[in-house]
Formats: C-alpha cells, sequence, structure tokens
C-alpha cells in the first residue's frame, strides 16, 4: 500500500514538475515575443493604409520605408473637425473610445458602433513634392456577424472617393466576404460623397458605371451592403468625419 502511495506521489510530482516547466517556458516565449508581435501589428496597419492610399503596389517589400516616405498621420477632433496637436505618438483611437475623457456614445447609432473616440487618426497621402494627393481615413460599422473595419482614400478635395479597403471583417466567404475582391473595391474610383451637402454615397443593386453616387450592392450579401451603407453614412456625417471634410483643415 505505501509503494503504491509513493509511485502515486512521484507520478503527481513528475506531471506538476512538467507543467511548471511548460508555463515557464510558454510565459518566457510570450514575452520574447511580445517585441515582434507589436511590430507585425504597426506593420499590417501599414500594408492597409499604403493599399487605400493606392502605393502598395510601389512598395514592394519596403512597406516601413514607403510609409515613413509619403504617410502622415494627423490626429482630427470630430466635433470641430480641426487638426488636434499634442497627441502622443502611438495613439490608438479605439483603445481611447474606451477612456471616458474620449469616448463618445453616437446617438443616433447608425453604425453600431456603440462607442469611439473623439479625436480619430487621419492620413495625408504625399507625392513625391510632398504635395498632398489623398486622404485615408478609418471607418467601421456592423456587418452581418461582426464589426468591419476599413479605410477610406478620398481626393484631396474631401469629396471623391478613391479605394475602399476592408482588412478585418467576419462576413461570409463568397458573399459578404467580396467586400475584399479588387473588383468590387476597383468601383469605389470617382465616386461623389456628397449632393448638395448631403451625403450621397449609396449601395444599389442596379448601379450604373455613369451614375457617379451609386457602387453596385453585394451580390447575395444584403445585411452586408447595408452595413457598408450605414457605416458611410455615419463616418461621412457631422457625426463622424463629415465636419472635416467639409471644413478641409489641410488646406488652411
Amino acid at each position: 500500500m505505501s509503494a503504491h502511495k509513493e509511485t502515486l506521489g512521484k507520478t503527481l510530482g513528475v506531471v506538476v514538475a512538467v507543467c511548471l516547466v511548460c508555463s515557464i517556458i510558454v510565459s518566457a516565449a510570450a514575452v520574447g515575443l511580445r517585441e515582434q508581435q507589436k511590430i507585425n501589428k504597426a506593420l499590417d496597419k501599414q500594408t492597409n493604409i499604403l493599399d487605400a492610399a493606392g502605393l502598395l503596389e510601389q512598395a514592394g517589400r519596403d512597406i516601413s520605408g514607403t510609409y515613413s516616405k509619403f504617410i502622415e498621420e494627423r490626429y482630427v477632433d470630430l466635433a470641430s473637425g480641426e487638426y488636434v496637436d499634442g497627441i502622443e505618438s502611438g495613439f490608438d483611437m479605439f483603445k481611447a473610445a474606451k477612456d471616458p475623457e474620449y469616448q463618445v456614445i453616437p446617438d443616433p447609432d447608425t453604425a453600431s458602433i456603440f462607442r469611439h473616440s473623439k479625436v480619430v487618426s487621419v492620413y495625408h497621402v504625399k507625392d513625391e513634392n510632398g504635395q498632398l494627393k489623398r486622404l485615408v481615413m478609418p471607418i467601421y460599422g456592423s456587418g452581418l456577424w461582426g464589426m468591419m473595419y476599413g479605410f477610406l482614400a478620398v481626393d484631396s478635395d474631401g469629396k471623391t472617393s478613391r479605394n475602399l479597403v476592408y482588412y478585418e471583417h467576419q462576413e461570409t466567404p463568397g458573399l459578404g466576404g467580396e467586400v475584399q475582391n479588387p473588383k468590387w473595391k476597383a468601383l469605389w474610383d470617382g465616386k461623389k460623397l456628397y449632393k448638395d451637402g448631403e451625403v450621397a454615397i449609396h449601395l444599389s443593386k442596379s448601379a450604373s458605371a455613369e451614375d457617379k453616387y451609386a457602387v453596385d450592392a453585394l451580390s447575395g450579401a444584403t445585411l452586408t451592403s447595408n452595413g457598408v451603407q450605414k457605416t458611410l453614412e455615419f463616418w461621412l456625417s457631422s457625426q463622424g468625419l463629415g465636419k472635416y471634410l467639409m471644413n478641409q483643415p489641410w488646406k488652411a
């Protein structure tokens, strides 16, 4: 009996020791990879911004170099539509949305985002001569299965769409997931955002190439298309970046 207990005790001891060793190894790996994870996350963000800016092909493998040369991050106060200075590098608008100092509860919440930051990042896209060529703005809203995150690129006139890039979503492949289809993304180039000061761009099942305000809705994905529409209506309105686009502080 005592031999059996001794054997059981040894077995449990070995199991506990193995678990402790494994925990130490996993913890060490997580800490060691944390910095690399931050680098990868930043690189992924830069890649998506360059895609919206129309510079991804030009960048090739030099994502960081191209980003540093042509992209400038600025910060906008949504209430005034003006730039905000003094924001620390590394500002995260999504984390700020959880901070009472920055948090805004939208009313009405047409895009079903629940909350957002009163200050958001926008990105100036410059040409070889340092002149502003395009603006890239973050947008997000609910789709069929969850939140959809993207970047909308517009001309420096603040009124003409150039690209819509969704980089994170949970939509159904082949249906709502077609928001990432290059053919559908190409439809946004040259479309007008506003008419008589109101948001006019919209998704339509029968959009024609001649209609400068309409983009084809996603076939078989009505709820995802509705989500894209409501997202644009929110972020292009005075609740979102509408005042910024109308005030055009980049021309001051």
